[in-house]
């Protein structure tokens, strides 16, 4: 059975998103599903609004909004935490 860490981004396209974006990309592995989607849709503000998401780039791991982005913003550090290019065994 393949397990997968779902790795969501949302992202208004600005500056600070892309940086957020390229960091993502540069750590994920072959563990992590990630989608990067667009703030400016109506669907995806709503359901960040229902995932508590006040300000982006903001990056969710498995339904759960990472620590990093509950105030100023994603780390390295943070994100390993949050098991991001780490293979799931």
């Amino acid at each position: 059975m393949i397990k997968k860490r779902k790795v969501e981004i949302f992202s208004a396209g600005c500056p600070a998103c892309d940086e957020a974006v390229s960091l993502v990309q540069d750590m994920k592995c072959p563990s992590c599903d990630l989608s990067i989607l667009d703030m400016n849709e109506p669907e995806v503000a709503k359901r960040a609004g229902a995932l508590g998401i006040r300000s982006v780039p903001a990056i969710v791991v498995n339904g759960q909004l990472a620590g990093c982005c509950q105030g100023n913003g994603p780390t390295r550090d943070e994100l390993e935490a949050a098991g991001i290019g780490q293979p799931i065994k």
